[in-house]
């Protein structure tokens, strides 16, 4: 029995699906035969119906577009009402049952295909949600990260440039003091010495010629004062005669001042270099040597400057105390303005500035600058960095 009714429901199918295509005549005698052969097998009316909703539901519904849904399934429905008619004719009592069930069916059937096609689009724009809100976040987090990072550069250009000023008017105060203190005082006993010998040249002749031997020392201190100050700001030696002897007197006159034993070695080929540059490696060293005297409790200094393959590279080594590099740099102090101030100057042209600090082997500067680079020109394959 049930192999007849599997052989039933394939031939049902069959005709079901030929029934629907289009451009078939809508003949319904396969339709009439298929109810007699149900009526040979047994199968009841609500049997009939529940294979005639699989079908549809299942196979003929799920691909059919939209707009052709309703007139299928009416078309499918012709098709059931015209199988189940032998039912009926033998069943005379359900014949408004079969009527009933067959809209059931009709209405069951599209509202299933209409709540699937209905939820698939629901998933569908649940998951296009999900990923719009997802951008959405990474972007705001992405933004919110770039908006932190800009205020806190901006404050730390604020904080410099606060230093700077700072710094820039403490090094006007030293000068205007050292002027005031030392020069103008020194210029001052010079009046009053030559109003003295003005007083005393009619009369005594030998503390005349004292006098004036201690006034020409008066202002044979104040020329030097003068031109100490000169070679601070601009030493003239850098424009007339080049960087090497310009170190050379400066590294000469720190070891005097400091008594820092300072051994400077330098390749004879940095004078190609152009103003700029060479004055930059010249106020490097400056600071340099400046930081050692004041913080490192150094008793020698190695300069060198030689020739390598990336340029030329000038390394500042002393033997006095470490100390912790990204520490000072990022302090907020003036302590960290002569590392930044070596390092923008470098940038500025294009150069390479490293600061390396090991205890029990000092302290170590490096300022490398590409050949062929010009003042002032950033356009430089080397990229400015810090190097540790």
């Amino acid at each position: 029995m049930k192999a007849q009714s599997r052989k039933f429901s394939r031939r049902y199918r069959a005709a079901l699906r030929t029934h629907l295509q289009p451009g078939r005549p809508a003949g319904l005698e396969p339709a009439s035969g298929l109810g007699d052969q149900a009526l040979a097998v047994g199968l009841e009316t609500l049997d009939l119906a529940k294979l005639h909703e699989q079908i549809l539901v299942t196979e003929v519904l799920p691909g059919c577009p939209a707009r052709r849904r309703a007139a299928l399934i009416k078309q499918a429905g012709i098709f059931f009402a015209a199988a189940i008619t032998p039912i009926e004719k033998t069943h005379r009592n359900v014949r408004e049952a079969a009527v009933q069930l067959k809209k059931f069916i009709e209405t069951l059937s599209q509202r299933t295909v209409e709540l699937a096609a209905s939820n698939l689009e629901l998933s569908l724009e649940i998951a296009q949600r999900k990923a719009a809100e997802a951008a959405l976040q990474k972007s705001e987090h992405h933004y919110s990260q770039l908006f932190r990072q800009s205020e806190g550069l901006q404050e730390q250009l604020r904080r410099l440039s606060r230093q700077i000023l700072s710094a820039q008017e403490e090094e006007r105060r030293r000068i205007s003091r050292e002027l005031h203190d030392v020069i103008a005082q020194t210029l001052t006993g010079i009046n009053l010495r030559l109003a003295t010998l003005k007083k005393a040249a009619a009369g005594n002749l030998n503390g005349l010629a004292r006098n004036i031997a201690s006034t020409q020392r008066l202002v044979e201190q104040s020329v030097n004062l003068v031109h100490a100050f000169a070679r601070e700001l601009r030493p003239a030696v850098l424009d007339d005669l080049g960087l090497v002897p310009a170190l050379h007197s400066f590294v000469k006159l720190f070891s005097k001042r400091t008594r820092i034993h300072v051994h400077l070695q330098a390749f004879a080929g940095v004078e190609q270099l152009d103003n700029d540059q060479r004055t930059i490696l010249y106020r490097v060293a400056q600071e340099a040597l400046t930081n050692v005297s004041r913080h490192a409790q150094a008793s020698r200094v190695e300069v060198s400057i030689q020739k390598i393959t990336d340029g030329i590279c000038m390394r500042i080594n002393d033997n006095g105390k470490a100390f912790e590099v990204e520490r000072v740099l990022h302090a907020r102090g003036r302590k960290r303005l002569g590392l930044l101030g070596m390092r923008e100057r470098l940038e500025m042209i294009g150069g390479r500035f490293g600061i390396e600090s090991v205890p029990g082997k000092g302290t170590t500067i490096t300022a490398l600058i590409p050949v062929g680079n010009t003042g002032g020109r950033k356009a430089s394959p080397l990229k400015p960095k810090l190097e540790r």
